[in-house]
């Protein structure tokens, strides 16, 4: 059972404690986010958006948003498409207190898998009424967020469900520990080439499996939606080849 109102989730704790498999306990949610816990990701993340806060960091299900106004930084968990916990992170979590650029870095992550996403579908199937893009958009955030495949769709909702499936797959991967095998400045350059190779918006493109070649080479594969690429690289960032894989 996944609540949907934040009031509701508390009143129940103890009856889902006994009921449901034990899991980490997450501290109350901050007052300004706190209605958010249970909202779909989409409608969740816009929320955020509206409010001051900006994506900084993204693990798999787990994403560090800051605000910089409050010089506040949080935690949102998502499970099944919703959001399952929000709580208070430290300011590095974010990338902030030492000078770390990390969150201007990866700021609309999300939204520039969406575009791209949606780009190349427009352009395989010709697509671009304004009810078919929000069908799309709805699947393609169910689909990233791990959301429950609504069997009442349009083909619309079916593609971008697939896209967002797919993009999901491309960040827990692009967060393995095989990944990060390969020196950052090797998988920094090859997911820049590879947006320049697809044709992709910049920041569309992720490292997903790394292959070392022996002395300073790497071979490493680059997912830009569900296209692949296969990037030949040095240690330092010096690309050497790229090719369709």
């Amino acid at each position: 059972m996944r609540m949907t109102r934040f009031s509701t989730l508390l009143s129940l704790t103890a009856l889902l404690a006994a009921a449901l498999p034990i899991s980490p306990a997450h501290a109350a949610p901050p007052r300004d986010v706190a209605d958010l816990v249970g909202a779909r990701g989409s409608s969740g993340e816009n929320a955020l958006q509206s409010r001051g806060y900006r994506i900084a960091k993204q693990n798999g299900l787990t994403n560090y948003w800051w605000n910089s106004a409050k010089d506040q930084c949080i935690r949102v968990v998502t499970y099944n498409g919703r959001y399952d916990a929000i709580d208070s992170a430290s300011d590095g979590d974010c990338g902030h207190g030492g000078g770390n650029t990390a969150a201007a870095a990866v700021a609309g992550v999300a939204a520039i898998g969406l575009i791209a996403a949606l780009a190349s579908h427009k352009k395989s199937h010709g697509d671009s009424s304004a009810q078919h893009d929000s069908e799309y958009e709805r699947g393609y955030h169910d689909g990233l967020y791990g959301g429950v495949y609504d069997r009442n769709d349009s083909e619309a909702y079916h593609s971008g469900f697939s896209a967002g499936n797919a993009e999901r797959s491309n960040r827990l991967a692009a967060n393995s520990q095989i990944v990060r095998g390969a020196p950052a400045a090797a998988q920094r350059a090859c997911a820049r080439r590879g947006d320049e190779f697809q044709n992709v918006p910049a920041g569309s493109s992720v490292p997903v499996s790394v292959y070392p070649q022996g002395g300073d080479r790497y071979e490493i594969i680059i997912a830009s939606g569900h296209y692949r690429s296969r990037c030949t690289v040095t240690g330092n960032g010096n690309v050497i080849s790229m090719d369709p894989y």
